[in-house]
């Protein structure tokens, strides 16, 4: 019986694991339009409410609108007018207290992780975490800033570590670079062996092992 509730785990784990990031994905698209129906209703006159509240409730209604508003965005991004006006809203929203602030670092991360020239995880590489003798894999992000720099002794690298069995959490470190050991697997190898918890080996390793 072990045996079997095994092998059928191992089959229904990887759906459920999938369906549950994309439940949780389409739920979070569905709130973004469900908090812009309650802004417009708090504004429209009280008569249209009802039928806005109609439209709300349509199931699958916010996913389908928040997702051809994006692809709208995308093909408006796409050609040199909407570059004009996306420069003018950076402008506008850049001129905002503290928003300024929290929407810049946002756009250039975003910019770096979705970009397809973007390059958001250089390299994989082991570093000691988290005492002296055991190690982790991480990912090199970019090098230290200036001030960083100046203020320690050595050259470091900032380094991300993810997570297990979600990548999608971790933290930033900055590292000294002589701690740093390069991996010869791909960025993609490493994170499917990271969030297999060691299971999933990276490709050389299979290609060794077949040889």
């Amino acid at each position: 019986m072990k045996k079997y509730f095994i092998a059928g785990m191992l089959v229904w784990a990887p759906l459920a694991v999938t369906i549950w990031v994309m439940t949780w994905g389409l739920s979070v698209l569905d709130g973004v339009f469900g908090s812009v129906m309650v802004a417009l209703m708090a504004v429209l006159p009280a008569g249209l409410k009802p039928a806005l509240q109609s439209f709300r409730d349509l199931p699958g209604v916010g996913i389908l609108i928040v997702i051809a508003i994006i692809l709208a965005t995308g093909i408006l991004a796409a050609n040199f007018a909407g570059q004009w006006w996306i420069r003018l809203w950076d402008r506008l929203i850049t001129h905002i207290p503290i928003v300024k602030s929290i929407y810049s670092s946002v756009k250039q991360v975003s910019g770096t992780l979705f970009s397809s020239k973007g390059n958001a995880f250089r390299k994989a590489v082991l570093i000691p975490y988290p005492r002296n003798g055991s190690w982790t894999i991480a990912f090199i992000t970019g090098n230290t800033a200036t001030e960083v720099t100046e203020k320690l002794s050595g050259e470091h690298l900032n380094v991300f570590l993810p997570t297990t069995p979600n990548p999608t959490s971790g933290f930033f470190m900055i590292v000294p670079k002589a701690d740093v050991i390069e991996l010869d697997m791909s960025v993609e190898e490493a994170l499917k062996h990271i969030v297999s918890m060691g299971s999933v080996p990276p490709l050389q390793h299979l290609d060794s092992s077949a040889k």
